[in-house]
């Protein structure tokens, strides 16, 4: 049985300091945003209606797997055999699985290879196929967003946003094969005859990038979408309308960076002795521990409470692993975890002559207490 009354210990921690604000961006819009809650840490612009270029292909590339299995077999078309710019190039009359197209259009941005899927999945309909990239903008709130091609070349009307964009990236990074492909630097498909290789600069260079797409085209200037992964949590950053490659590789690194400044992955609870609870007839008191570890990721810099809840004492006997209390974590004014706490050894209750002779032994040093 408990005795006494309930302890509350409270004890404050912090996160570590946050740095004050985002670096300089020379770009028309960035936004950098918490994929966990879809907070956005810093932007500029991040609704303005923009070309995103070949950033365009993630959207072509989700609308094409709701029609097309990788598997599938695709013939190239005379039309996307034509396509200016970025290429693989492809010949018409080519056929090539759905997933070495997939490989060519968001590892090396390939026009070509972004046209035949559009063909491949309309039945060669491909104003069909750009509806279907409207419908489904629409449906995932995309207000700012509207789409011509899709490959991404310069067109009047074809428009996105850097809110869009990040919205469109994090979607695009629930299919497995897209988080597969766009953390690749190079390939090869067609058996190894083509070989393909990515415009993102800052693979195997920012520590966690997993993607996941670039863009440029003479309007849009230099546009993309990246994301790093760190314990327990994703930043997202884009920027569109960089002046040139080298400006939006420092600019992304370091929005990157800053972003994932923002918060620190804490052991919350580790699996040492939270607090003791004191036992009688002069046993020593018996630690509380956690039945598990408490991890959290938490914004750098706000005020971490731990409250911690258990008995001043027991009675006797306490079993290892008997709950004698509760740590709760507060952040923000919000619950982020708690954990049951734990008797971390047991304590036999003496028998007759063991009790006798404490209390015994407690009267002696009573009474020589009271001796001058």
């Amino acid at each position: 049985m408990r005795r006494g009354s309930l302890v509350l210990v409270l004890a404050l921690a912090f996160a570590g300091s946050a740095r004050a604000a985002p670096p300089t961006v020379d770009a028309r819009a960035y936004t950098v945003v918490d994929a966990s809650n879809g907070t956005v840490l810093a932007s500029s612009n991040a609704h303005e209606q923009l070309p995103i270029a070949s950033i365009t292909k993630l959207m072509t590339v989700i609308v094409a797997l709701q029609h097309l299995r990788p598997d599938d077999d695709v013939t190239v078309t005379a039309q996307a055999a034509r396509v200016d710019e970025e290429r693989i190039p492809l010949r018409a009359g080519q056929v090539l699985s759905v997933h070495d197209l997939l490989e060519g259009a968001l590892i090396q941005s390939a026009n070509d290879a972004a046209d035949a899927l559009a063909a491949g999945a309309s039945g060669d309909d491909v104003p069909l196929f750009i509806d279907w990239m409207n419908e489904e903008a629409k449906e995932l709130g995309l207000t700012d967003t509207h789409f011509v091609r899709p490959d991404g070349l310069d067109a009047p009307g074809h428009v996105s946003s850097a809110h869009d964009v990040a919205v469109l990236a994090q979607v695009a990074m629930h299919s497995p094969i897209v988080r597969a492909i766009v953390r690749k630097r190079s390939d090869t498909i067609e058996d190894g005859a083509l070989v393909l290789r990515t415009w993102n600069d800052l693979l195997g260079v920012f520590p966690g990038l997993i993607g996941v797409k670039t863009g440029h085209t003479d309007n849009a200037g230099w546009c993309e979408v990246a994301a790093a992964r760190r314990s327990g949590y994703t930043i997202y950053a884009v920027i569109l309308g960089s002046p040139s490659r080298a400006q939006r590789n420092s600019d992304l690194d370091r929005l990157l960076a800053w972003g994932v400044s923002r918060y620190r992955t804490l052991t919350l609870v580790g699996r040492d002795p939270v607090a003791h609870v004191a036992l009688p007839y002069g046993r020593e008191p018996v630690a509380l521990v956690a039945t598990r570890p408490l991890v959290r990721v938490v914004p750098a810099g706000q005020a971490v409470i731990e409250r911690v809840v258990a008995p001043s004492a027991v009675t006797l006997p306490v079993q290892r692993g008997q709950q004698l209390g509760r740590i709760t974590v507060w952040a923000g004014g919000s619950l982020i975890g708690s954990r049951p706490l734990l008797a971390a050894r047991s304590v036999s209750r003496p028998g007759m002559g063991g009790r006798l002779r404490w209390y015994a032994t407690r009267t002696v040093k009573d009474l020589w207490g009271l001796i001058p």
